[in-house]
């Protein structure tokens, strides 16, 4: 596949037209005219308008200059200035997020391109010509090129170039340590420069440094080619200018070089093979063998990378790898697979066996993910073992597109919390829509959740980690759930469905509970009172987010650390904690029974409970002030006592009930 393949399709309209189109609807759009002449739909008078038609059209990051300049120069108000300052500012912002996007996008089109690809070449040198190419097309760098190691010679050659125009450079041998090339190969690791000759890590030469001089190459990438343990060349990706590559760039390369490493052993086999077919002809039975075996090690390769095309998960790639081995293979994490195999297996970069099993270890970046286990199959072939080997490769590409995709999705549910947090003018309509994308409902009844760590720690960089675990089993708690969660102010918060005969407590329970376990670590929780309609009243998401705050800052006070509970759950404290100062509900939970049934039958249990306590909770004294016989008092706090249960009189009910009845008797004096 050529580079044109991934690069975005023409304009319909040159940049020229499209600037000269963009200036009109910026000059219209800043003067407040009507529709402007020659631009489709005119301009409506909105600050945004002009920005939302530069971003319709694809204009350039310059253009969005324009309407503020034009604004100026015009003289208007320093109130509309400011409005398009913002507008521009959000505009490029949307700009930027959009190209990120589709730049994800490409990268991963040509990352599983590339694996189908592979997976028909049988040639050396196409296999070779054809990992350039999609190294350069996958980083959208100006040169990719590839270096074999030679072993005869203990240094490392340019073997195929893409985008290379110095011939003293496409003719370059490294020595082992020499250039950034050479000490790739040495070390087994990946290396990046972002300034090749200001770079003091590995030996400058003047061969190679004049090579590289002539290329005009500034930023540079290079990473291993691995056949197990054993560095067979270098994949590099270069840019003329200065550049930083992302580290999600560099963990794609390295996948992208892991499996190109292997299709290019699976073609030297090949070739292999066709040499020895025509050189022992008399060997027949035995050729046939042996191309039988690399035939079926084919059949596997195109298995896997078909699966990978068709968005297979690692479990049908445990399938698929099962029924060529004719044995069971299962996908474990790391904690379940023998501890010492697993770590063999990963140095070394090769299936290892352990008793009559086999243990193929998942790795990416230095990163172990899992195993892949071949259970009760003690006589394993090379070639099937290596098969194994190449499934954990595979795997290991499904794992970190997954993650890719799961992070994005993860910082677009946050996006859309923090708008319902911060930009509290945001249209409804446009919120909903955005939650629909997410599978959420911001018309349901939703809770306010936030969760913070409890670890004690003076090192930035576990605490930074720590948060990020937080952050990341909030994110998946939240999909999972239907709702968004988002990092914010040291901690993370959640907006969480509240499903029907559910309590604001018992998801804050759970929540914690949930958190906790998925990061190993205490996690308090606080939860604020139910919120409906979350799109429609975006203010009310605020006020809930201070609440669930104050109630996790409660709960520390308290001793519960790892808890959690919302504002109802501390009595009359809650009246403090709750956003609303919902005094009447305090009032029902409290004494709401004794109230109803002074209502319903007439009684003065209310009028008696309140002189009980201010005679020191004495039935004489109260018999006295109520001027009723001391029976008819004990009758009555009988009453109170079914009524409200045994404990009311204990030190912390009674307290409750002593507020609860000045709360009554106070908001009883307040004239509507």
């Amino acid at each position: 596949m050529s580079r044109d393949h991934v690069e975005p399709v023409e304009r319909s309209v040159t940049d020229a037209d499209a600037d000269a189109e963009a200036e009109a609807v910026a000059e219209a759009a800043v003067r407040g005219a009507g529709p402007t002449p020659g631009v489709p739909g005119g301009v409506p008078g909105g600050a945004e308008a002009p920005f939302l038609e530069l971003l319709a059209r694809g204009a350039s990051a310059e253009a969005y200059e324009r309407p503020v300049l034009l604004a100026r120069a015009e003289g208007l108000p320093a109130e509309r200035i400011a409005a398009l300052e913002q507008a521009k500012l959000l505009a490029l912002r949307v700009r930027s997020e959009l190209e990120g996007r589709r730049r994800r996008e490409a990268e991963l089109s040509a990352l599983f391109e590339t694996a189908h690809d592979l997976a028909g070449l049988r040639d050396v040198d196409a296999v070779l010509q054809a990992i350039v190419q999609r190294a350069r097309s996958l980083l959208g760098t100006d040169v990719a090129y590839l270096s074999l190691n030679d072993p005869v010679r203990g240094d490392t050659y340019m073997r195929v170039t893409e985008g290379s125009v110095a011939a003293r450079f496409q003719q370059l041998r490294l020595g082992m340590g020499e250039g950034l090339g050479g000490l790739v190969a040495q070390t087994a690791r990946p290396y990046v420069t972002d300034d090749y000759f200001r770079d003091d890590r590995f030996r400058h030469t003047m061969t190679i440094d004049a090579g590289v001089h002539d290329e005009g190459l500034v930023a540079i990438l290079g990473v291993p080619l691995m056949l197990g343990a054993n560095v067979i060349g270098v994949l590099f990706a270069a840019d003329r200018r200065a550049r930083v590559f992302e580290r999600e760039q560099i963990a794609l390369l390295g996948s992208f070089a892991a499996l190109a490493a292997a299709a290019i052993d699976t073609a030297n086999l090949l070739t292999e093979t066709r040499a020895a077919l025509a050189d022992l002809e008399r060997a027949n039975e035995i050729i046939q063998d042996r191309s039988a075996v690399i035939e079926r090690a084919s059949d596997v390769h195109d298995r896997l990378a078909e699966l990978v095309l068709r968005g297979g998960g690692v479990h049908d790639v445990a399938a698929a790898v099962s029924q060529v081995l004719a044995g069971a293979v299962r996908f474990t994490e790391a904690g379940a697979a023998p501890a010492e195999a697993l770590e063999t297996s990963r140095a070394e970069g090769h299936a290892v066996r352990h008793e009559d099993d086999w243990i193929a270890a998942v790795t990416t970046g230095g990163e172990l993910l899992g195993a892949l286990v071949l259970r009760g199959h003690p006589g394993l072939d090379p070639v099937d073992q290596r098969t194994l080997e190449r499934a954990a490769m595979v795997t290991s590409l499904l794992l970190l597109a997954r993650r890719s995709a799961a992070e994005a999705e993860q910082r677009v549910r946050g996006e859309l919390l923090d708008d319902l947090l911060d930009a509290r003018d945001r249209d409804p309509r446009i919120l909903r829509e955005r939650a629909s994308r997410l599978h959420a409902d911001l018309d349901a009844t939703h809770v306010v959740l936030t969760a913070r760590l409890e670890a004690d720690t003076a090192d930035a960089d576990q605490e930074a980690a720590a948060r990020r675990r937080l952050w990341s089993a909030a994110s998946h708690l939240a999909a999972t759930r239907h709702g968004l969660a988002a990092a914010r102010d040291g901690g993370t918060v959640l907006l969480l469905p509240l499903a029907p005969g559910d309590s604001a407590t018992k998801l804050a329970h759970r929540t914690a509970r949930h958190l906790g376990t998925a990061v190993h670590e205490a996690v308090t929780v606080g939860a604020s009172a139910p919120v409906q309609g979350p799109a429609a009243h975006p203010d009310a998401v605020v006020a809930a987010y201070e609440e669930g705050r104050r109630c996790v800052e409660a709960l520390r006070l308290l001793g519960r650390c790892g808890d959690g509970a919302a504002a109802d759950d501390f009595g009359f404290l809650g009246l403090l904690l709750a956003g609303d100062r919902d005094v009447a509900g305090f009032v029902e939970r409290t004494i709401g029974e004794v109230v109803a049934y002074d209502e319903r039958r007439g009684t003065d249990l209310v009028r008696t409970l309140d002189a009980y306590f201010a005679c020191g909770m004495s039935p004489a004294r109260t018999k006295d002030d109520l001027h009723v016989h001391v029976n008819t008092v004990a009758q009555r706090l009988e009453r109170v006592a079914r009524l409200l249960g045994e404990d009311w009189q204990s030190p912390g009910r009674a307290l409750e009930i002593q507020l609860a009845l000045r709360l009554q008797r106070l908001a009883a004096r307040i004239p509507n």
